[in-house]
C-alpha cells in the first residue's frame, strides 16, 4: 500500500537547492518521479522518472536559480506514469505549475464541464484540474483568495497543493484536511507535506489549517481561511505513511504508533517468548506491545536496505526471492521460541504469509501475529493506493479466515476504538476500515 506523493514550496534564498533536500526528506512518499519548478521570467521545470538523486544529477540543481520554487515527489494513483509533477498547464491566458498530494473524487465530471467551456487539457492526471479551476476563477474574481474559495466549493476530494504562477506561490490545504501540510518560517517561508522536511531549514513550524490558503511573493506572505468543513485527516498517515519524526495536526507519529502497540497488547495479549517487528513498519508498535505485555523485544528480522526500487518480480519464484532478499530472519533469536510478530497492517496477506513461513523455517515454535490497526476492508478514494476490495484479504472473511490464510497460530487486530485512543483524534477519516466515507468528498 502506497501514498500518492509529497509536496514542497519555498520563497527563500537558494529555494531550488532547499527544495532538493526537502524532496530527499519526503522520498518515502513517492519514488516514481520527482520535479522542481521555479519562476525566472516564467515557469522553468526540471523533472523526471526515478528517485530524487537520480533526477537531479549532473548539476541539474545549479541550473535552477530563483527565490521561488515548488517541488514534488510522486507515486501515481491516476494518470500516466510519464506525467511528472510539478505539471505545467494553462487556462485563460495564464500558465501555472501544480504540485498536488491527494485525489479529486469529482475529477471526471468537472473535467468534462471545463471541456464544454472550451478548456483544452494537456494531461490525464487529476492534478491539472486544480490549476485550471483556479485560473478560471482567478479570471472571474481577480483575487487569488476568492478564486481559491471557488475551487473549494467546486473541487471535491483530497488536495494539499502548491501553485506557481506570475512569480507567486499559492499553497492550500483542502477544507477537510485529508492530507497533511506544514508551514515553517525563518529565513524564508516553507511548506511541506511533513514538518520533518521543514526542520531541515527552520524551527518555527505549524500545521496548515484545513481550508487555509497562503499567497507568497517577493512582497511578503498573506494567509486566509476561506472555507472549512468537518475535519477528516487520513488515519493511515499515523499508521504507515508519515515519517516517525513527523508531527501531523499536533500528534507525533512515532508516539501514536507506540500507543497503537500498547492498546493492541491490552486488547489482544499473546503468550510468547519474544516480540519481533516487521521492519520498519511494525517497530514502534512492537515496542509499545512489549512495554505493556512485559515480553522482551528482539530484532528477529533484518531488513536489507539496498534492494533496488526497480527489482522485477515476474513470477512466484522471484516474488518469494524478493521477500527473502528484503528480510532475513535471525535464527539465533527465533529458533525454539514462541514469537509474537507485530506489524502495522495486512493488505493482500501475501507478504505476511511468506514472513510467517520464513519464521517457521528459521525454527519458530509458534507465530502469533498482532496487527496495530483494524482490518482494511474498503478502498480509498482520497489518494491512497489501496487495492480493489476483492484483493483485500480482510474484506469478505473473518479474522480466523485470514489467520489460516497467513499460516499463523493466532491473529488479532487493533480495534477502531483502540486506534482512536492511540492517535488521540476523533476527527479521522476511517473509510478504508469502516466503509463510512466523508460526505463532503462526494457532495458533487
Amino acid at each position: 500500500m502506497r501514498e500518492k506523493c509529497g509536496v514542497f514550496a519555498a520563497v527563500a534564498e537558494n529555494a531550488p537547492r532547499k527544495a532538493y533536500y526537502a524532496l530527499l526528506a519526503l522520498q518515502h512518499r513517492g519514488q516514481e518521479s520527482a520535479g522542481i519548478s521555479v519562476w525566472k521570467h516564467g515557469i522553468r521545470t526540471v523533472a523526471g522518472r526515478g528517485l530524487v538523486s537520480e533526477v537531479f544529477r549532473d548539476g541539474a540543481i545549479a541550473k535552477l536559480k530563483s527565490r521561488v520554487a515548488i517541488a514534488h515527489v510522486r507515486y501515481s494513483t491516476s494518470g500516466s506514469l510519464n506525467e511528472t509533477q510539478p505539471l505545467k498547464t494553462g487556462c485563460c491566458g495564464k500558465s501555472i505549475a501544480v504540485a498536488h498530494n491527494g485525489t479529486l473524487t469529482n475529477f471526471l465530471p468537472l473535467r468534462r464541464h471545463y471541456e464544454r467551456l472550451g478548456v483544452k487539457f494537456r494531461h490525464s492526471v487529476d492534478s491539472e484540474l486544480l490549476g485550471v479551476s483556479f485560473l478560471w476563477h482567478l479570471r472571474e474574481t481577480g483575487d487569488e483568495f476568492e478564486a481559491m474559495r471557488a475551487v473549494f466549493e467546486e473541487v471535491r476530494g483530497a488536495y494539499s497543493a502548491a501553485f506557481l504562477f506570475d512569480g507567486k506561490v499559492l499553497v492550500a490545504r483542502d477544507p477537510v484536511g485529508f492530507r497533511p501540510l506544514s508551514y515553517g518560517t525563518g529565513d524564508g517561508h516553507y511548506f511541506a507535506s511533513e514538518d520533518s522536511a521543514l526542520r531541515l531549514f527552520v524551527d518555527d513550524v505549524r500545521d496548515v489549517r484545513p481550508g487555509e490558503v497562503f499567497l507568497l511573493s517577493e512582497d511578503g506572505v498573506e494567509s486566509k481561511v476561506p472555507a472549512t468543513e468537518e475535519r477528516h485527516g487520513c488515519v493511515f498517515e499515523y499508521i504507515y505513511f508519515a515519517r516517525p519524526d513527523s508531527t501531523i495536526d499536533g500528534v507525533n507519529v512515532y508516539s501514536a504508533r507506540v500507543r497503537m502497540g500498547e492498546e493492541l497488547a491490552r486488547e489482544s495479549p499473546a503468550d510468547g517468548d519474544i516480540i519481533i517487528a516487521v521492519p520498519d513498519s511494525g517497530r514502534a508498535a512492537a515496542l509499545g506491545f512489549s512495554r505493556v505485555s512485559g515480553i522482551s523485544y528482539s530484532e528477529g528480522l533484518i531488513k536489507n536496505r539496498y534492494i533496488g526500487r526497480t527489482f522485477i518480480t515476474p513470477g512466484q519464484f522471484y516474488r518469494e526471492l524478493k521477500v527473502k532478499l528484503k528480510l532475513s530472519p535471525v535464527r539465533e533469536v527465533i529458533e525454539g521460541k514462541s514469537v509474537v510478530l507485530v506489524d502495522d497492517s495486512i493488505v493482500r496477506g501475501t507478504t505476511m504469509k511468506r514472513i510467517v513461513a520464513m519464521l517457521r523455517k528459521a525454527g519458530a515454535r509458534e507465530v502469533h501475529v498482532r496487527i496495530a490497526s483494524p482490518p482494511i476492508r474498503h478502498p480509498c478514494y482520497m489518494g491512497v493506493d489501496i487495492p480493489t476490495r476483492h484483493e483485500l484479504i480482510a474484506a469478505f472473511g473473518s479474522v480466523e479466515k485470514v489467520r489460516k490464510a497467513i499460516g499463523a497460530d493466532s491473529l488479532a487486530y487493533l480495534s477502531v476504538e483502540g486506534l482512536k485512543r492511540a492517535v488521540g483524534r476523533k476527527d479521522l477519516c476511517l473509510a478504508c476500515l469502516t466503509g463510512e466515507y466523508p460526505e463532503w468528498a462526494f457532495r458533487f
